[in-house]
């Protein structure tokens, strides 16, 4: 968009400081987590021009940094579609700026990375490089895409968190879509439950593509009974 270093760093400060508002105001009543959600340098979708893990690092490294010294209090690195990069900002986060780090997968049809690499495979590396990861989610990809992968249960106990996407159309297919794919709210809070059971440390609940707040009403209706017991 042209911004130089300076704009951008307070465009990240006002965000921020627009959610700890809004937390100051909720005091008492609710308990908010200030967190940086990281994307993908490029595509969300597709691989393209990967990075290695120290390279990823250093080019997350000043945003994270920025966000950190406006107070921010947790990153979430979200639709990572490799290895190396997930690997950079969790680094970048925790050895950088101090704060916890969460990663979140993007997975095709298959339930593999759009880089071919496995999820359990992805979890394990990114653990034994970084160590200092809170827990793993998984987003932009329909409950059925995934669900057969989570038997391993060195990878489950490690899934705190899924955003998943109300669409089973694969990532291709949606981006060549010409409608937003809502799916069945209904449908897809049946799938949150279901994961719930497969996931001990689920924790984050939450959408990504074609999800509105029909969805995540239907979600919390029908897991969080479920969460508090």
């Amino acid at each position: 968009v042209g911004y130089d270093l300076e704009q951008l760093a307070n465009s990240n400060t006002r965000g921020i400081e627009l959610i700890a508002g809004l937390r100051d105001e909720l005091s008492g009543e609710i308990d908010v987590v200030l967190n940086l959600p990281v994307g993908p340098r490029g595509d969300g979708y597709a691989p393209g021009d990967m990075m290695s893990a120290s390279e990823a690092r250093d080019y997350h490294a000043w945003q994270i940094g920025v966000a950190a010294d406006a107070g921010t209090e947790i990153v979430t690195a979200l639709t990572m579609t490799y290895l190396e990069e997930a690997q950079g900002i969790a680094a970048a986060a925790a050895a950088g700026a101090g704060l916890p780090a969460v990663v979140s997968f993007t997975v095709e049809t298959d339930g593999r990375l759009p880089s071919g690499m496995t999820l359990a495979e992805a979890v394990r590396r990114t653990d034994d490089a970084v160590g200092a990861v809170a827990y793993y989610m998984i987003n932009c990809a329909h409950p059925s895409h995934f669900a057969a992968v989570l038997d391993d249960a060195g990878l489950a106990s490690r899934i705190g968190g899924i955003r998943a996407n109300a669409s089973r159309l694969s990532h291709a297919e949606l981006d060549e879509a010409a409608e937003l794919d809502e799916g069945n709210p209904d449908e897809l809070a049946s799938d949150y439950r279901k994961l719930l059971r497969a996931l001990p440390g689920l924790c984050a609940l939450g959408g990504c593509c074609g999800t509105d707040h029909r969805h995540i009403d239907a979600i919390a209706r029908e897991c969080l009974p479920l969460m508090r017991r």
